[in-house]
């Protein structure tokens, strides 16, 4: 066996728990096992890290068995343990009802992961509103607008942000019991992460704005927003009106960006 061999079977044994026992004996064997358990023990803490507030609804002992679960199925694969737990709210939403005994917690491990990923995006040049002031009157129906690289959308099936505000808020390590949540509300909506400012930010999105954002990512031109405005409120004369609205409010967050024509 070549030593390159030898180092991709040690490499599974501690990552995948693979038999090693030919390679190693005695105290090796016990080095093994200890470097394994810290392994795991450090992916749990980065996993933690990712999902603060999903670890604080679940308690300690609850988010490590998930953490220990979530590892066995879906062993990390990405050089950067940043990226550890992309996969946590699909592997919750097939998990049983002993890991993950409600199912609003999907949508806390969703919000947490957006949240994360705002705040590591890259940031481009706004879109300032003098840009848009430049434009002519035949230019609006062709514009088509540009989000944040740090702009999230995420769809949640219950309405947690009020409960997730209050676990975010608290300090377990001042020692003060979990605060009394508010009772997740079955509430499909979608949910808007960004940066702003050096600043991770969300707020929950009424269907409309909802829509036109999907309209933006997608990438079609102001005119066609109008459309799907229009379609939405069920009156065309409401619909440029509405969308001017939403795009003032974009501005005003810094979840647009400038790109050269």
């Amino acid at each position: 066996m070549s030593v390159i061999q030898q180092q991709q079977r040690l490499a599974a044994a501690i990552r995948d728990g693979a038999d090693a026992a030919d390679l190693l004996a005695g105290d090796h064997a016990t080095g093994l096992e200890v470097y394994r358990h810290a392994y795991r023990a450090r992916l749990v803490a980065a996993l933690t890290d990712n999902y603060t507030v999903l670890a604080r609804a679940l308690g300690d002992e609850a988010f490590d068995a998930l953490g220990q679960a979530y590892l066995a199925a879906r062993p990390s694969q990405h050089p950067s343990i940043r990226w550890f737990g992309h996969e946590l709210a699909d592997f919750m939403a097939a998990a049983d009802d002993e890991l993950v005994p409600h199912a609003s917690l999907i949508d806390f491990a969703r919000m947490d992961w957006a949240l994360r990923g705002a705040f590591d995006a890259a940031q481009a040049p706004p879109l300032e509103p003098a840009s848009l002031a430049a434009l002519g009157a035949d230019d609006w129906a062709g514009l088509v607008l540009h989000l944040q690289p740090s702009v999230q959308r995420v769809v949640l099936a219950y309405a947690i942000e009020p409960a997730w505000r209050v676990l975010r808020e608290w300090e377990p390590e001042s020692g003060d019991d979990q605060p009394e949540l508010p009772e997740p509300v079955a509430h499909e909506h979608t949910l808007l992460a960004w940066r702003q400012a050096g600043e991770t930010r969300w707020r929950s999105l009424e269907p409309l704005e909802a829509v036109l954002l999907d309209g933006v990512a997608a990438g079609l031109p102001f005119a066609l927003l109008c459309e799907r405005a229009a379609h939405a409120l069920g009156d065309s004369e409401a619909a440029a009106p509405a969308v001017v609205g939403a795009l003032q409010r974009w501005l005003a967050d810094s979840l647009l960006q400038e790109r050269a024509s």
